[in-house]
């Protein structure tokens, strides 16, 4: 299991453990974290899974795809250099500790 630390705005911290292969936002959803909306339920579509990524583990993700990029313009929280959306990124064992920080809102 993969252990992922979700931070919100106010500073408290929700950890779950998740499977290899399964997205962040998967995870979160799973677990009814507050904070990711995932409204199109990871089809790529919508920005309301956006987290801000902390290092050391932002540099051990794959670099954003294009299509990704796009959907990023569209967040309702101001967009960061480690933003990302949480149903792009698969949680692997180089993962495990991932600690991402939950924008002030989604929409």
């Amino acid at each position: 299991m993969i252990k992922i630390h979700l931070v919100a705005p106010d500073g408290a911290e929700t950890t779950l453990e998740a499977k290899p292969g399964e997205s962040l936002m998967q995870a979160a959803v799973a677990a009814n974290v507050q904070g990711i909306e995932a409204d199109c339920g990871g089809l790529l579509t919508c920005a309301t899974c956006h987290v801000y990524v902390r290092e050391p583990f932002a540099g051990r993700l794959p670099p954003p795809r294009d299509d990704e990029l796009a959907m990023l313009e569209f967040t309702a929280a101001p967009r960061r250099p480690h933003s990302r959306l949480s149903c792009q990124i698969e949680l692997t064992p180089a993962l495990d500790g991932l600690v991402v920080d939950l924008p002030p809102t989604q929409h």
